[in-house]
């Protein structure tokens, strides 16, 4: 019998298949049906720090809309203290996702700032979500900033929530940092239960025709794989926190080799966005078949057995690796030549 089990950020898992923040956990619907399908936990679609900041601004505008003109009109309005910080349509989804579904639900926030993160944190926690993961997404653009500024935001942002709130925190991060294993081990050192590797920045097109900045988002493909199957296998057992990949898993293999390295879980948006949430079903019994065919009882006996601390060739991780596949690269060029 294959033994799927995993843990991730505390939480007890049948599976390492989880669903990423995408459109797909909108509706609660959608999250039902990943549970039919065999996801083991869904993470909600991200609150933006910005809607935090837009519906204070809006709450504050029709608080104060008409003060000057009809007194007795403002017994119509409820007053400040009657109305909850952040989104509530959020709380509201997250109230009806856990009772809706026996997986853990894990709230989504996206941003870089303080902001309103910490008291937003407590509602999440007080609506039921089992854990939040914090998307901290932000390219810094003054060069002026030192990089030990901008690793300061990221670790102060995670010691803010964390002190707000018991339930887990995961961390979602970009790769994007002078020594991405130094990262790691400060926010580790922070208290984070869990890192996402990796975030996905969404660079801006141009559109010819009308001049203008355009958002251009594209679904990954299985090549995204490699730069978090590389850094989870550099901090697997170098980290105490949780292991999540994310970007790139398409299909069992991916799975399959991401456990390897040392993921505690794979998380998946671009391939079931275009195949459809039953695509977990195919993933889940193609895993099954290969663990059964190469003698593998449990998840958790694969786990980081092709870490770097595990490797027969640790050095694939490193540079050595690098100079291996540029000379592969050479010798291809020259046959092509010949």
């Amino acid at each position: 019998m294959i033994d799927l089990r995993t843990a991730y950020l505390g939480l007890a898992l049948r599976s390492p298949l989880v669903v990423s923040a995408s459109p797909l956990s909108r509706e609660v619907d959608g999250i039902r049906r990943a549970e039919d399908a065999g996801a083991s936990a869904v993470v909600l679609y991200s609150l933006f720090e910005e809607q935090l900041h837009q519906e204070q601004s809006d709450l504050e505008y029709h608080l104060n809309a008409g003060t000057e003109s009809f007194a007795e009109s403002l017994t119509y309005f409820p007053q400040p203290s009657e109305f909850q910080t952040g989104p509530e349509g959020y709380l509201d989804h997250i109230r009806k996702a856990k009772a809706a579904v026996d997986i853990p639900v894990i709230a989504s926030l996206n941003g870089s700032t303080m902001g309103g993160w910490t008291e937003f944190a407590r509602e999440i926690e007080r609506a039921g979500a089992d854990a939040i993961e914090c998307n901290i997404y932000f390219i810094p653009t003054d060069p002026q900033r030192s990089s030990a500024d901008v690793e300061k935001v990221y670790v102060e942002i995670l010691q803010a929530v964390k002190s707000a709130v018991s339930i887990p925190i995961a961390v979602k991060l970009s790769p994007f940092f002078s020594n991405m294993a130094n990262m790691a081990q400060r926010l580790d050192e922070a208290g984070a239960n869990g890192l996402v590797l990796f975030n996905r920045f969404y660079q801006p097109d141009i559109d010819l025709e009308e001049l203008e900045l355009r958002p251009n988002v594209l679904l990954s493909t299985p090549q995204a794989l490699r730069l978090p199957l590389t850094w989870i296998g550099i901090l697997y057992g170098r980290v105490r926190a949780s292991l999540a990949a994310t970007s790139g898993v398409h299909g069992a293999d991916d799975v399959i080799k991401l456990l390897m390295v040392g993921a505690n879980v794979t998380m998946l948006c671009s391939s079931l966005m275009r195949n459809g949430i039953n695509h977990l079903r195919h993933i889940e019994r193609e895993v099954r078949e290969w663990m059964e065919a190469h003698e593998y009882e449990s998840v958790v006996q694969m786990q980081g057995s092709m870490s770097q601390l595990r490797c027969p060739d640790p050095g694939a991780f490193e540079r050595a690796q690098y100079m291996r596949a540029v000379k592969g690269m050479q010798h291809i060029h020259m046959a092509g030549w010949r």
